[in-house]
């Protein structure tokens, strides 16, 4: 683990001498929607429950949580069995991906749910991430749970059950604009999947995620609102499938700029990628994202 102890504290868990992992970094490296800056880090809402990291020195708290919680959700949420120091020093021996490794030394991939990246990243297409996070946020308060902390209301992502009854027009009252049909044909497919009636059997989320990475990746995108690059951030931020290659305006602005790939379409992009780093390419994208993103990247 990228840490050396975990210190069980009452509604608090603190990891001693983190590696490898930086904060603001994984919140802010196109990966997730749910994370705001607070006074004392970010506070999230994942898997029904809310909770704050904090950084301090070599360690990090999270607050409103317990052993229990610990164990069962956020190690695997946050990654934390895995040695992304070995990761990295592999990425490194590419001298041009080295500079993005180095840079972004704290990234890790969330173990998100997959139900609710579907949704957030249909959302994400052609979208800023204010109004991305800001569609999502109300979606939650119309169809999740409240969930109360420091004296403040969160709310839920909903569950499919929650999100049946809605209707398209309510879905666009949320913001999600063009996306609200895809929305709601998503989760109409899902749920009578979920009922086993006939013909729905391929939205089974749970069998698509146990597919290979190229399985994986093309069976996604039979959900309405599904390219490439969605499908790709689907399966890697929520079904665990590493060698995805997402591929936005950063990624590829990236790819021009520290390996001269010319303005060649993006399934061009994600191939070429894919070839070059192989089953370590969803980790190799974050980096390059979050330096390009980070320092305004131009071709």
């Amino acid at each position: 683990m990228d840490f050396k102890d975990a210190v069980y504290e009452n509604e608090k868990v603190t990891l001693k001498g983190v590696k490898n992992f930086n904060i603001k970094q994984v919140f802010e490296c196109g990966q997730c929607f749910r994370w705001e800056k607070s006074d004392r880090g970010y506070i999230g809402v994942a898997f029904g429950k809310v909770i704050e990291l904090e950084e301090k020195d070599e360690d990090i708290i999270i607050h409103n949580t317990n052993e229990e919680d610990f164990k069962n959700i956020w190690i695997k949420y946050f990654d934390l069995e895995r040695d992304y120091s070995k990761i990295k020093e592999e990425l490194a021996q590419d001298e041009i991906l080295k500079k993005s490794v180095d840079y972004g030394y704290g990234i890790r991939i969330l173990n998100q749910d997959p139900f609710e990246i579907l949704i957030s990243f249909i959302i994400s297409a052609r979208n800023s991430i204010l109004v991305i996070s800001k569609t999502i946020k109300k979606i939650s308060e119309m169809w999740g749970k409240p969930v109360e902390y420091n004296g403040n209301t969160y709310y839920t992502f909903p569950t499919l059950e929650s999100l049946k009854d809605a209707t398209e027009d309510e879905i666009r009252s949320t913001g999600a604009s063009f996306r609200s049909k895809y929305i709601f044909d998503t989760v109409q497919k899902l749920y009578k999947c979920s009922l086993g009636i006939e013909g729905f059997e391929e939205y089974d989320l749970n069998r698509i995620k146990s597919l290979s990475d190229d399985d994986c990746h093309t069976e996604m995108q039979k959900f309405a609102g599904v390219g490439a690059k969605v499908s790709d951030c689907v399966i890697l931020f929520s079904m665990e499938k590493y060698s995805a290659f997402p591929v936005d305006v950063w990624v590829k602005r990236a790819m021009g700029h520290f390996y001269g790939m010319p303005d060649v379409s993006l399934p061009k992009i994600r191939m070429a990628a894919r070839e070059k780093f192989g089953r370590l390419s969803g980790f190799a994208q974050q980096y390059l994202f979050y330096y390009a993103r980070e320092n305004h990247i131009k071709i």
